[in-house]
Protein backbone atom coordinates (compact mmCIF):
# COMPACT_ATOMS: atom_id res chain seq x y z
CA UNK A 1 0.00 0.00 0.00
CA UNK A 2 1.55 3.45 -0.94
CA UNK A 3 1.10 5.98 1.39
CA UNK A 4 1.06 9.31 1.33
CA UNK A 5 0.72 12.10 4.76
CA UNK A 6 -0.12 15.50 4.14
CA UNK A 7 1.96 18.00 6.04
CA UNK A 8 3.05 21.58 6.69
CA UNK A 9 5.88 23.21 4.18
CA UNK A 10 8.53 23.74 7.16
CA UNK A 11 8.76 19.53 6.61
CA UNK A 12 7.38 18.83 4.02
CA UNK A 13 10.65 17.43 2.65
CA UNK A 14 11.23 15.25 5.69
CA UNK A 15 7.70 13.36 4.92
CA UNK A 16 8.72 13.15 1.13
CA UNK A 17 11.57 11.16 2.55
CA UNK A 18 10.06 8.65 4.30
CA UNK A 19 6.42 8.25 2.45
CA UNK A 20 5.48 6.95 -1.18
CA UNK A 21 3.97 9.79 -3.22
CA UNK A 22 2.54 13.12 -2.50
CA UNK A 23 -0.90 13.85 -1.77
CA UNK A 24 -2.30 18.10 -3.05
CA UNK A 25 -5.36 19.60 -1.96
CA UNK A 26 -6.33 21.92 -4.83
CA UNK A 27 -7.82 24.67 -2.74
CA UNK A 28 -4.47 25.75 -1.19
CA UNK A 29 -3.23 25.97 -4.51
CA UNK A 30 -5.18 29.05 -4.53
CA UNK A 31 -4.03 30.40 -1.34
CA UNK A 32 -0.60 29.31 -1.20
CA UNK A 33 2.13 29.75 -4.33
CA UNK A 34 4.72 28.33 -2.53
CA UNK A 35 2.50 25.01 -1.68
CA UNK A 36 1.59 24.81 -5.07
CA UNK A 37 5.34 25.07 -6.09
CA UNK A 38 6.24 22.79 -3.76
CA UNK A 39 4.10 20.12 -6.14
CA UNK A 40 5.26 21.62 -9.11
CA UNK A 41 9.08 20.66 -7.84
CA UNK A 42 7.78 17.12 -6.60
CA UNK A 43 6.64 16.63 -10.08
CA UNK A 44 10.09 17.61 -11.90
CA UNK A 45 11.98 15.02 -9.02
CA UNK A 46 10.14 12.12 -10.30
CA UNK A 47 7.35 12.07 -7.11
CA UNK A 48 3.69 10.52 -7.80
CA UNK A 49 1.23 12.95 -7.04
CA UNK A 50 -2.16 12.83 -6.24
CA UNK A 51 -4.45 15.93 -6.73
CA UNK A 52 -7.53 16.06 -4.43
CA UNK A 53 -11.02 18.02 -5.18
CA UNK A 54 -10.70 19.36 -1.56
CA UNK A 55 -14.16 17.93 -0.70
CA UNK A 56 -13.23 17.25 3.00
CA UNK A 57 -12.09 20.50 3.85
CA UNK A 58 -14.18 22.59 2.13
CA UNK A 59 -17.45 20.33 3.03
CA UNK A 60 -18.36 20.63 -0.63
CA UNK A 61 -16.17 19.98 -4.11
CA UNK A 62 -13.94 22.44 -5.61
CA UNK A 63 -15.18 24.64 -8.40
CA UNK A 64 -14.73 22.80 -11.35
CA UNK A 65 -13.70 24.73 -14.10
CA UNK A 66 -11.06 26.33 -11.63
CA UNK A 67 -10.29 22.68 -10.88
CA UNK A 68 -9.54 21.77 -14.29
CA UNK A 69 -7.21 24.65 -14.75
CA UNK A 70 -5.42 23.46 -12.04
CA UNK A 71 -5.46 20.13 -13.74
CA UNK A 72 -3.96 21.27 -16.97
CA UNK A 73 -1.50 23.14 -15.10
CA UNK A 74 0.07 20.65 -12.85
CA UNK A 75 -0.68 17.30 -14.85
CA UNK A 76 -0.82 15.30 -11.73
CA UNK A 77 -0.52 11.63 -12.17
CA UNK A 78 -4.09 11.09 -10.64
CA UNK A 79 -7.07 13.82 -9.67
CA UNK A 80 -10.06 13.31 -7.96
CA UNK A 81 -13.27 13.87 -9.85
CA UNK A 82 -15.52 15.89 -7.78
CA UNK A 83 -17.91 13.97 -5.66
CA UNK A 84 -20.65 14.85 -3.25
CA UNK A 85 -20.21 13.85 0.31
CA UNK A 86 -22.52 10.72 1.84
CA UNK A 87 -24.69 11.25 -1.78
CA UNK A 88 -24.38 8.33 -4.05
CA UNK A 89 -26.49 9.64 -6.56
CA UNK A 90 -25.16 13.32 -7.09
CA UNK A 91 -21.87 11.56 -7.17
CA UNK A 92 -22.57 9.87 -10.15
CA UNK A 93 -24.44 12.80 -11.35
CA UNK A 94 -21.16 14.98 -10.76
CA UNK A 95 -18.69 12.44 -12.12
CA UNK A 96 -20.97 12.02 -15.04
CA UNK A 97 -21.50 15.52 -15.98
CA UNK A 98 -17.41 16.41 -15.26
CA UNK A 99 -16.26 13.23 -17.65
CA UNK A 100 -18.30 14.39 -20.39
CA UNK A 101 -17.36 18.21 -20.13
CA UNK A 102 -13.16 16.70 -19.19
CA UNK A 103 -12.54 13.92 -20.80
CA UNK A 104 -8.78 14.47 -21.84
CA UNK A 105 -7.46 15.81 -18.73
CA UNK A 106 -3.99 14.90 -18.32
CA UNK A 107 -3.78 12.08 -15.22
CA UNK A 108 -5.65 9.30 -14.71
CA UNK A 109 -8.97 9.42 -12.81
CA UNK A 110 -9.94 8.27 -9.22
CA UNK A 111 -13.81 8.17 -8.59
CA UNK A 112 -15.32 7.77 -5.17
CA UNK A 113 -17.22 5.70 -3.84
CA UNK A 114 -20.51 7.84 -1.39
CA UNK A 115 -23.35 7.05 -0.15
CA UNK A 116 -25.52 7.21 3.36
CA UNK A 117 -26.06 3.70 4.13
CA UNK A 118 -24.58 0.30 3.02
CA UNK A 119 -26.61 -0.28 0.26
CA UNK A 120 -26.48 3.26 -1.04
CA UNK A 121 -22.52 2.89 -0.88
CA UNK A 122 -22.42 -0.20 -3.27
CA UNK A 123 -24.36 1.09 -5.81
CA UNK A 124 -22.00 4.22 -6.26
CA UNK A 125 -19.53 1.60 -6.18
CA UNK A 126 -20.47 -0.69 -8.63
CA UNK A 127 -21.05 2.33 -10.96
CA UNK A 128 -17.47 3.21 -10.42
CA UNK A 129 -15.97 -0.19 -10.37
CA UNK A 130 -17.66 -0.73 -14.11
CA UNK A 131 -17.35 2.26 -15.64
CA UNK A 132 -13.80 2.53 -17.87
CA UNK A 133 -13.04 6.00 -17.28
CA UNK A 134 -12.53 4.96 -13.85
CA UNK A 135 -8.90 3.60 -12.86
CA UNK A 136 -8.89 3.83 -9.33
CA UNK A 137 -12.04 3.78 -6.40
CA UNK A 138 -11.74 6.14 -3.09
CA UNK A 139 -13.54 4.77 -0.38
CA UNK A 140 -13.49 7.55 2.58
CA UNK A 141 -13.37 6.80 6.15
CA UNK A 142 -16.49 8.30 7.32
CA UNK A 143 -19.92 7.72 6.18
CA UNK A 144 -22.91 8.17 8.59
CA UNK A 145 -23.76 4.54 8.47
CA UNK A 146 -20.34 3.66 10.23
CA UNK A 147 -21.61 5.19 13.52
CA UNK A 148 -24.65 2.89 13.97
CA UNK A 149 -22.41 -0.42 13.30
CA UNK A 150 -20.45 -0.21 16.88
CA UNK A 151 -20.14 0.63 20.11
CA UNK A 152 -16.79 3.14 20.97
CA UNK A 153 -16.33 6.42 20.37
CA UNK A 154 -17.19 8.46 17.07
CA UNK A 155 -13.48 7.63 15.79
CA UNK A 156 -13.38 3.92 16.41
CA UNK A 157 -16.42 3.68 15.10
CA UNK A 158 -15.13 5.49 11.87
CA UNK A 159 -12.14 2.41 11.76
CA UNK A 160 -14.54 -0.25 12.70
CA UNK A 161 -17.26 0.73 10.11
CA UNK A 162 -14.79 0.69 6.97
CA UNK A 163 -13.68 -2.40 8.39
CA UNK A 164 -16.99 -3.73 8.41
CA UNK A 165 -17.74 -1.93 5.42
CA UNK A 166 -15.09 -3.39 3.24
CA UNK A 167 -15.27 -7.23 5.02
CA UNK A 168 -18.85 -7.15 3.55
CA UNK A 169 -18.23 -5.64 0.25
CA UNK A 170 -15.55 -8.51 -0.13
CA UNK A 171 -18.22 -11.39 1.12
CA UNK A 172 -20.41 -10.11 -1.02
CA UNK A 173 -18.32 -10.54 -4.23
CA UNK A 174 -18.77 -6.48 -4.74
CA UNK A 175 -14.91 -5.92 -4.60
CA UNK A 176 -13.81 -5.74 -7.85
CA UNK A 177 -9.83 -6.40 -7.14
CA UNK A 178 -8.86 -5.77 -11.11
CA UNK A 179 -8.78 -2.14 -10.14
CA UNK A 180 -7.27 -0.43 -7.75
CA UNK A 181 -8.58 1.12 -4.76
CA UNK A 182 -7.94 4.38 -2.52
CA UNK A 183 -8.26 4.71 1.13
CA UNK A 184 -9.39 8.49 1.80
CA UNK A 185 -8.33 9.61 6.00
CA UNK A 186 -8.56 7.85 8.79
CA UNK A 187 -10.65 7.58 11.90
CA UNK A 188 -7.64 5.30 14.21
CA UNK A 189 -4.13 4.21 12.07
CA UNK A 190 -4.86 0.21 13.54
CA UNK A 191 -7.77 0.20 11.25
CA UNK A 192 -5.49 -0.57 8.39
CA UNK A 193 -3.87 -3.68 9.92
CA UNK A 194 -6.90 -5.32 8.65
CA UNK A 195 -5.64 -4.66 5.06
CA UNK A 196 -2.33 -5.96 4.60
CA UNK A 197 -2.91 -8.78 2.15
CA UNK A 198 -5.63 -7.13 0.42
CA UNK A 199 -3.27 -6.35 -3.15
CA UNK A 200 -5.53 -4.47 -4.64
CA UNK A 201 -5.84 -1.35 -1.93
CA UNK A 202 -2.71 0.41 -3.95
CA UNK A 203 -2.99 3.62 -2.05
CA UNK A 204 -4.01 5.70 1.02
CA UNK A 205 -3.32 9.40 2.53
CA UNK A 206 -3.74 10.39 5.93
CA UNK A 207 -2.13 13.26 7.73
CA UNK A 208 -3.01 11.18 11.21
CA UNK A 209 0.52 10.44 12.14
CA UNK A 210 1.82 13.88 11.65
CA UNK A 211 -0.99 15.46 13.47
CA UNK A 212 -0.28 13.65 16.46
CA UNK A 213 3.43 13.79 16.16
CA UNK A 214 2.60 17.78 15.99
CA UNK A 215 0.78 17.14 19.28
CA UNK A 216 3.52 15.39 21.22
CA UNK A 217 1.18 12.00 20.82
CA UNK A 218 3.29 9.03 19.92
CA UNK A 219 1.55 5.60 18.94
CA UNK A 220 1.04 3.14 21.27
CA UNK A 221 1.45 -0.17 20.25
CA UNK A 222 -2.28 -0.71 19.35
CA UNK A 223 -2.15 2.51 18.10
CA UNK A 224 -4.77 5.02 19.09
CA UNK A 225 -8.12 5.25 21.42
CA UNK A 226 -9.02 8.93 20.08
CA UNK A 227 -8.17 11.51 18.02
CA UNK A 228 -6.99 14.93 17.86
CA UNK A 229 -9.85 16.36 15.57
CA UNK A 230 -7.70 19.12 13.42
CA UNK A 231 -7.49 18.93 9.63
CA UNK A 232 -3.86 19.80 8.52
CA UNK A 233 -4.85 22.60 5.48
CA UNK A 234 -5.21 25.03 8.39
CA UNK A 235 -1.45 24.22 9.98
CA UNK A 236 0.02 24.05 6.69
CA UNK A 237 2.23 27.25 7.31
CA UNK A 238 2.85 26.01 10.94
CA UNK A 239 6.61 25.86 12.03
CA UNK A 240 7.18 22.22 13.43
CA UNK A 241 10.17 21.32 12.90
CA UNK A 242 11.04 20.97 16.42
CA UNK A 243 7.94 18.23 16.45
CA UNK A 244 9.92 16.48 13.98
CA UNK A 245 10.91 13.22 16.02
CA UNK A 246 7.61 12.66 17.29
CA UNK A 247 6.32 12.67 13.77
CA UNK A 248 8.95 10.55 12.42
CA UNK A 249 8.08 7.76 14.89
CA UNK A 250 4.37 8.18 14.23
CA UNK A 251 4.71 7.92 10.15
CA UNK A 252 7.04 4.22 10.61
CA UNK A 253 4.88 3.03 13.02
CA UNK A 254 1.58 4.10 10.54
CA UNK A 255 3.65 1.87 7.89
CA UNK A 256 4.25 -1.14 10.20
CA UNK A 257 0.61 -0.68 10.64
CA UNK A 258 -0.59 -0.66 6.89
CA UNK A 259 2.48 -2.47 5.05
CA UNK A 260 4.46 -4.57 8.18
CA UNK A 261 7.63 -2.74 7.40
CA UNK A 262 8.98 0.66 7.34
CA UNK A 263 10.01 2.49 4.00
CA UNK A 264 12.67 0.88 2.42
Amino acid sequence: MKIAHEAPLSIFDKVQAVTDYDYALVHLFEESEEYYNTFVKAKENGREVLLDNSIFELGTAFDGDVYVNWINKLKPDWYIVPDVLDDANATIDSFDSFMLSYPDLPGKVIGVAQGSTYDELVACYRYMANDSRVDKIAMSFNHPFFQELSGGNKYYRMMAGRQWTIRNMISDGIINEDKPHHLLGCGLPQEFTEYQNHKWIDSMDTSNPVIHGMKGIRYKAVGLHDKESVKLFTLIDEDVVACWDDIDYNIKKFREMCNGTEKR
